[in-house]
């Protein structure tokens, strides 16, 4: 067949199939589904609240905080309502352009907020090792550059996505063994070579995001020395617990992803449930534990939520 009329053959629509071997239980897993999203929205909404609310709040590290929480809504919003409309009323169904602005916007918040995690760690690691240039070094506009190179790189980065799946052939093939859509998903039912779109989804994260991961944990190597030299014992074991948490949570961001990206390619012998359980991670215990791990268990944020909330 020409290949003009193989590029031809676009579906109007995707069927996404949930959670392959346990459609019975669709009903029973969208129970936590739902409440860890309406948590995280629940969450996020009353730190972004705060600390728009507060002026003394408009510091680097809260503000970095905000930026955290937006993408964190964007995230989880992207994917979680159309996956409970799968489940509860078996809405399957996802137009191709739909289809192609969830994979779009997934894979670009997922990338900003790996630099935002990056700015916060950085933050964290001058306010700590360096507290007398901290004033000088992350100053109100070096705090909205960090957020405009988060929202240009991610762009950058994602945007060609869509042009590698637009340009492929799909020959009838519409089912997409999933919750939602992303890009190798959607690559793989198609007729045709997708080498390209195999190298480029494999070296993006491989070389972007762990170059963020690796920085991050540069970061923290500095920051648990600098704390080691603290005088007093309760002030190190304060801080030790509050570098655990973060730890935590970056553990539950990256480690998913690099999991789905690593499985995508070679992970063959995974079972399908499997994989797709923890992709869907990503999308809902970051949004869920960063409020409480960023904001509630900062004192500062601790104090503001409830003046704002209680006491207005």
């Amino acid at each position: 067949m020409p290949l003009v009329n193989l590029t031809s053959l676009t579906p109007a629509t995707f069927i996404l199939v949930g959670i392959p071997g346990m459609e019975q239980l669709h009903i029973w897993i969208s129970i936590p589904f739902c409440t860890v999203y309406l948590a995280a929205l629940l969450g996020n909404g009353v730190l972004l609240f705060t600390i728009a609310s507060e002026r003394s709040l408009h510091q680097p590290m809260y503000l970095f905080l905000a930026m955290l929480a937006v993408a964190d809504l964007t995230l989880s919003t992207t994917v979680v309502p159309k996956v409970l409309a799968l489940f509860w009323f078996h809405a399957r169904e996802i137009s191709f352009g739909a289809c192609l602005t969830q994979m779009f916007f997934l894979h670009f918040t997922c990338s900003a907020e790996s630099v935002i995690l990056l700015a916060m760690a950085f933050d964290r690691f001058v306010a700590i090792c360096h507290p007398l240039r901290y004033a000088a070094v992350l100053t109100p506009s070096a705090v909205a550059k960090t957020g405009l190179v988060a929202l240009l790189r991610s762009f950058c980065i994602i945007f060609p996505c869509i042009f590698l799946l637009k340009r492929l052939p799909f020959c009838g093939h519409n089912v997409i063994l999933h919750t939602y859509c992303e890009h190798i998903g959607i690559a793989r039912l198609a007729c045709a070579d997708i080498s390209v779109n195999i190298w480029y989804g494999l070296m993006v994260p491989f070389t972007v995001v762990a170059v963020d991961l690796v920085l991050i944990a540069v970061s923290y190597v500095f920051i648990l020395v600098a704390l080691f030299r603290l005088p007093s014992r309760t002030a190190r074991h304060k801080a030790f617990n509050t570098c655990g948490s973060h730890i935590c949570v970056l553990f539950f961001f990256y480690i998913p992803i690099a999991f789905t990206v690593i499985t995508h390619r070679f992970g063959w012998n995974i079972p399908h449930h499997v994989h797709i359980l923890l992709a869907n991670l990503y999308v809902l215990f970051p949004p869920l534990l960063n409020p409480v791990v960023y904001g509630v268990r900062t004192q500062q944020i601790k104090e503001k939520v409830v003046k704002v909330l209680i006491c207005p």
